[in-house]
């Protein structure tokens, strides 16, 4: 999977708790506003529909370090588009067992920000562009951990040191408006666009199908939707005509 120019890839957000396919607010346990089993159907759907890529995330490994890896490798097995997975990534050996599991690109958090070393090191293996790093922000502070800490440092000061290291994109998330379903702010995204040459994937507060307008305006190559495509605020088919 490459980024393409003049496309934005729409991408439908699968993420994993307790081994079933959820939805949070703002990240926090106990705010489920979707909950669903079997997240490798869910998965496939998305690729019936016409997805071209699945953004998977384990919750319970971003959140207190239990692998859904059983319920990853269901998602592999049973859909032939790629994955792009984070969450709970903290160690090379993790890394590089999911890249060798056949996880397209992987979504490096808090390892990539307290081991940046790493990036180097996974980038020069694998290639850069099946390395993502992620840089979630909440009141313009990059959040690790779940997002349950902040580095007091804002997305564009670190972006670009990333860029330096040799990852392939950035995903970029919102938190401030992530979940809440009631629209983003454009301006954090276009500042970090502008500090890096490399693609953007944005997530956080998709709602409306002129959210999804107002993004491919600003030449991010992908933007990642969760709550509203669960429910039903955006029809993923018609939102793919927007790539």
């Amino acid at each position: 999977m490459f980024f393409q120019e003049n496309k934005m890839f729409v991408i439908p957000a699968v993420d994993i708790k307790d081994g079933k396919c959820v939805q949070l607010v703002q990240g926090k346990p106990g705010t489920e506003m979707v909950k669903i089993a079997n997240p490798e159907k869910i998965a496939k759907r998305w690729e019936e529909d016409g997805a071209e890529l699945i953004h998977l995330i384990d919750l319970d490994g971003a959140i207190n370090n239990e692998s859904n890896l059983i319920a990853i490798k269901k998602v592999l097995n049973e859909v032939s588009i790629p994955i792009q997975l984070g969450g709970g990534i903290r160690d090379i050996k993790y890394a590089n067992n999911l890249l060798n599991l056949g996880v397209e690109r992987i979504i490096l958090g808090t390892m990539g920000i307290k081991q940046p070393e790493s990036i180097k090191i996974l980038s020069k293996e694998y290639g850069g562009e099946r390395i993502v790093v992620s840089l979630d922000s909440k009141d313009n502070k990059v959040l690790i951990k779940g997002w349950s800490e902040d580095i007091n440092k804002n997305p564009s000061e670190i972006a670009k040191e990333y860029e330096d290291l040799g990852a392939g994109s950035i995903l970029f998330t919102n938190v401030d408006v992530e979940g809440l379903l009631n629209g983003m702010s454009l301006e954090p995204i276009l500042e970090l666009k502008n500090s890096v040459n490399i693609p953007i994937i944005y997530s956080g507060g998709v709602s409306t199908f002129d959210d999804l307008k107002e993004l491919k305006k600003t030449d991010i190559k992908g933007v990642v939707i969760g709550s509203a495509l669960y429910k039903n605020k955006i029809d993923f088919k018609e939102a793919l005509k927007l790539q």
